[in-house]
């Protein structure tokens, strides 16, 4: 491991959307920077079609990535494809410690993202992008006039059914619980959702299909069942990628980096965005404008650092 003894107005670390745009910010600020992931791309390289980022009608997950590698480009800003293992204080500076470098910065912006929470059951991963989908409003639209079903029984879940309902034809909801357990206000709209079939005490078996999504196998109340769906969208959670920074700043309950509104982090000088961190409600538009934030703050905060 060698250590880069030139020190950085920041290092970025992550690759998706937040991470991005926040190098593209310090290009243009003429900032001495370093953005570092493990893989280029996050989310962008699992979504399906995106229909509903500002000032784009209609692209993909891929083509989106594609713009934002040649925009990167544009402003002179490379990847390092490494991973972060340790962030430590250093003084007043930061040191980013990777499988390849160290790095000594004088602020650090932490967007690593999240992943979604996989079921880990067959068919699930040859059918993922072709039915199988963990965001309901990224790809809800490509289900229009179809049965589908929902896996999950809290707020993700809920949130998924109410926004498909003037999607799609019927929704069945596969709860591994005996109760829901979002919010009161979402448990009572599906409930009075006459196009919604609840399976409590369920547990899903086998993603079934070709090329495409043309069933789900469940078992129910120890009974097997195939329910005829073309589509299957899995809430049940997602797992922010924040392993690294365990102990160094403040995480929320759910294990995201806990910001405030200005992306500020429980560390002066550390600063976080997108899925990764805290109100994680995992949209491209959001992490954008987090990563966007983040680097304006970071560079007001080295304006007033001794």
């Amino acid at each position: 491991m060698s250590e880069k003894s030139d020190k950085y107005d920041t290092i970025i670390i992550g690759g998706g959307i937040a991470g991005m745009t926040a190098a593209i910010y310090a290009a243009r600020k003429r900032m001495k920077f370093e953005i570092v992931s493990t893989v280029f791309g996050g989310q962008f390289m699992v979504s399906g079609e995106i229909d509903n980022y500002p000032g784009i009608v209609k692209t993909t997950g891929v083509e989106f990535s594609d713009v934002m590698e040649k925009q990167m480009e544009f402003n002179g800003v490379g990847v390092k494809v490494e991973t972060v293992r340790k962030v430590e204080k250093t003084g007043k500076d930061f040191k980013v410690i990777t499988d390849k470098n160290e790095y000594v910065a004088r602020t650090v912006i932490i967007a690593t993202g999240s992943k979604a929470r996989k079921l880990n059951v067959p068919g699930e991963a040859e059918l993922s992008k072709r039915g199988v989908t963990y965001c309901s409003i990224c790809d809800g639209p490509l289900f229009s006039d179809m049965e589908v079903a929902v896996v999950g029984g809290g707020d993700s879940a809920l949130e998924a059914v109410d926004f498909l309902k003037e999607i799609v034809t019927k929704i069945h909801m596969i709860v591994m619980l005996d109760k829901f357990t979002g919010h009161e206000y979402l448990i009572e709209r599906v409930k009075n959702n006459p196009k919604v079939v609840t399976y409590f005490n369920a547990e899903t078996k086998e993603v079934l299909g070709d090329k495409f999504v043309n069933g789900l196998r469940i078992m129910h109340k120890e009974e097997e069942k195939t329910l005829d769906v073309k589509g299957v969208i899995i809430e049940i959670g997602r797992i922010p990628n924040t392993e690294a920074f365990k102990g160094f700043v403040e995480f929320d309950s759910h294990g995201h980096v806990q910001i405030d509104c200005q992306g500020h982090t429980s560390v002066p000088g550390v600063f976080s965005a997108g899925d990764c961190a805290s109100g994680h409600e995992y949209q491209y538009i959001i992490s954008a404008g987090q990563g966007a934030m983040a680097l304006i703050k970071a560079a007001k905060y080295l304006a007033t650092r001794d």
